[in-house]
């Protein structure tokens, strides 16, 4: 009955090209605090997981089979990439949204996985990729046989080549009859949102997939390329009236549900226009501010990056991540130096917005493009193929898997996994580390970077020497700060022990240094008691 009746709305509501609403009897209201706002994300690579049948390629049940490993890391939230059919090994192109890659195994073992997942309190959202589909795609397949096919104007048609370039090369592809457009591919042809048929189906899969089989919601792909406008095909105003209404359909469906949309490159200021749109835009900003601080020894990447999302963004929402699966990887950014790689993911732990972990991150696994050497199995030992297949892996393992594996760095209190489990759990222990307010603290040196999150849960004092040397010369200070005028005891909560008090009045302070010496490469927490 509830599917006969989102079918009605649809196709009652789904008129002009943003014409997108899903109606649904007596949702189930919001909760207080949505879910996600403290969810730590784990972003996983079906293919390069974990394999339990030998075939060289990870599974659903690999995934469940490694969930206790997951939930020892402190993450509770997956997000999983593409799942879905597809010719490619990414899965970026999808066949058929009804249904899963049956690489990764089928229907049955994605739901045990799901239960899985849900039953130890955890959430799991899959790709959508609602930009483009697969030229292999039924749909494109009959979109292509003909001007007359029931589905052409579910792709973007022109009679003639109409010569204009695209943000990521050509976009215009010949068919059968005219030319399709395909920002990203002549394999990846883009669906036509000025169509309601389209945009009536998306909200099918949408419901498929959070009532049916019951996930918690979906990272978006490709935000900002949603709809074209003639030659405008970034962020047009029309991507964000569909989008507009896309949340308003899924909201219907589950107000719990979730997402989280790819605006490739997004700061603040770009990720402010898509609110109450999605509930979340990866910040680009903020990841290359931890990475680019980090990797340079300097608080002037993070300083910016953390100054233009207090101003565009205070409240937020905003996803964070080091690295992702189109990046190169954030050791080999570090050139393999695992102290930087204890500093980015210090300063992205230490900073508001929900976190993202790219699998491998936590254990230093290495990779630059191609995307392949970026999406390599996961390094779960130091035995043959990192203890990920007992067959042949869809791609050889990373050169250092004998050093950095899960069993090798598991019994080693000082190894990167241990250190993000720590900070893991610190922020899984005190909310105001995900949620708190942020205020920059001016350091005197560009070595060392400071800040303040606060909320009525507490207040806590990040300081980070992110070079390599010890530093006695720096002294921090802030002016009109929202804490409270006090005198404050400083605990730490990793690091030294602050060898003296905070004082605060009129809201400032000027010229503390918790410690004489900053050790490399170190990260302090503190906790701020009156």
């Amino acid at each position: 009955m509830k599917r006969l009746l989102i079918s009605i709305v649809l196709v009652t509501l789904l008129v002009g090209c943003a014409g997108l609403s899903v109606g649904k009897p007596t949702p189930t209201p919001m909760v207080e605090q949505p879910w996600w706002e403290t969810a730590i994300f784990y972003e996983i690579f079906v293919r390069s997981f974990y394999d339990t049948n030998g075939d060289g390629i990870g599974d659903f049940n690999g995934i469940t089979e490694k969930l206790d490993y997951l939930q020892e890391l402190g993450v509770n939230a997956i997000w999983l990439m593409p799942i879905h059919p597809s010719p490619s090994y990414h899965g970026y192109d999808v066949i058929n949204y009804f249904n899963v890659n049956p690489q990764y195994g089928t229907m049955d073992d994605f739901k045990k996985l799901l239960d899985a997942v849900h039953q130890r309190g955890m959430y799991l959202i899959i790709d959508l990729v609602i930009n483009h589909t697969s030229s292999k795609n039924p749909w494109f397949v009959d979109s292509n046989s003909s001007p007359e096919a029931a589905y052409r104007n579910w792709y973007i048609w022109s009679v003639n080549d109409p010569g204009y370039s695209g943000p990521l090369g050509y976009p215009w592809h010949p068919g059968n009859s005219g030319y399709y457009y395909g920002v990203f591919s002549e394999a990846m042809p883009d669906l036509n949102y000025n169509n309601p048929e389209v945009s009536a189906e998306m909200m099918k899969i949408v419901d498929f997939w959070l009532s049916n089989v019951g996930v918690d919601g979906f990272r978006v792909d490709a935000v900002k390329y949603l709809i074209e406008e003639g030659q405008k095909q970034e962020n047009t105003a029309s991507s964000h009236a569909w989008l507009e209404k896309f949340y308003t359909g899924y909201k219907a469906i589950d107000p719990n549900g979730y997402t989280v949309g790819e605006v490739w490159g997004a700061g603040a200021f770009a990720a402010k226009t898509y609110q109450n749109e999605l509930d979340e835009i990866f910040s680009f900003e903020l990841a290359g501010g931890f990475v680019n601080s980090a990797q340079g020894e300097s608080n002037t990447a993070m300083n910016s990056a953390v100054q233009f999302t207090l101003k565009d963004l205070p409240d937020g929402p905003l996803a964070t991540f080091l690295t992702n699966h189109d990046q190169n990887r954030v050791m080999s950014v570090m050139a393999g130096n695992v102290d930087k790689a204890k500093v980015a993911a210090g300063l992205m732990f230490t900073s508001p917005g929900t976190v993202f972990i790219y699998y491998g991150e936590e254990i230093g696994m290495e990779g630059v493009k191609p995307d392949e050497d970026i999406r390599r199995p996961m390094q779960w030992n130091d035995t043959e193929n990192a203890g990920f297949t007992t067959g042949t892996p869809w791609r050889e393992v990373g050169e250092n898997y004998a050093q950095a594996n899960v069993a090798v760095e598991t019994g080693d209190t000082d190894s990167l996994l241990n250190y993000y489990k720590t900070f893991i759990a610190l922020r899984n222990q005190y909310s105001t580390l995900k949620t708190g307010g942020l205020e920059l603290v001016s350091t005197g040196n560009t070595g060392v970077y400071a800040a303040l999150r606060n909320d009525a849960s507490g207040i806590f004092m990040v300081v980070v020497n992110l070079t390599k040397s010890s530093i006695s010369d720096y002294a921090l200070g802030l002016q009109g700060s929202a804490i409270p005028d006090a005198t404050y005891n400083l605990h730490a909560l990793y690091g030294a022990e602050a060898e003296g008090q905070l004082t605060v009045k009129e809201h400032s302070f000027t010229g503390y240094k918790p410690l004489s010496e900053l050790s490399p490469y170190t990260v302090y927490l503190y906790s701020l008691e009156p």
